[in-house]
């Protein structure tokens, strides 16, 4: 297979820092709605701040949808910015190239440790979201700079089953639901029980 050239570099690049942004853009967008809600109320009354905030979400989408169809010579100055952002958007970090992929037993045994850890953040409860999961694995030094989408990835690179909804005291998010956990293996219940 031939190799790319740099154009074609420079364009996978491009398209991966556009895919980052975009998924950034909806999260912070996504977050800022749910905000809105109000645990103090109850019905309705308590999700009119998210419909108020997706409302001024639409409107200034579709203002900025209208000024572009109104003055389009503003795209010479929108693109360069979006393309800017979207090159900003890739991690700088770079990972190095002698750095070999993990053995088939290091991912399993990886993966063991992140089903331990979410079966102790679930407790009693029916799941745990994976923001309440990227916050415990931020607090203790990992995931740095990773957001939900990144350890969504993650996840299902390991095999760990993700849901869209899962209902945890009262909120609804992407999550690992109890049901989906395998179970762990005699050998673990026997060093647990040690």
């Amino acid at each position: 297979m031939a190799e790319p050239t740099a154009m074609q570099r420079g364009a996978r690049t491009l398209t991966h820092g556009q895919r980052l942004l975009l998924r950034r853009l909806a999260a912070r967008a996504a977050a800022w709605v749910r905000a809105g809600r109000r645990d103090d109320l109850d019905g309705i009354a308590a999700i009119l701040g998210c419909v108020v905030r997706l409302a001024v979400l639409v409107a200034g989408t579709y203002g900025a949808w209208l000024l572009i169809r109104r003055w389009p010579a503003a795209l010479w100055a929108l693109v360069p910015l979006w393309c800017w952002a979207a090159v900003r958007a890739i991690p700088t970090d770079p990972q190095p190239a002698a750095e070999e992929p993990p053995t088939a037993e290091e991912t399993a045994a990886h993966r063991e440790q992140l089903l331990d850890l979410i079966r102790t953040l679930i407790g009693d409860r029916p799941g745990v979201h994976l923001s309440t999961l990227l916050d415990h694995l931020q607090k203790h030094g990992q995931a740095e700079g990773w957001e939900v989408g990144d350890l969504r990835d993650r996840l299902a690179a390991l095999q760990v089953p993700v849901r869209r909804s899962v209902k945890v005291a009262g909120k609804v998010a992407n999550g690992v639901h109890r049901d989906d956990l395998p179970q762990p293996s005699p050998a673990e219940d026997q060093q647990q029980a040690a």
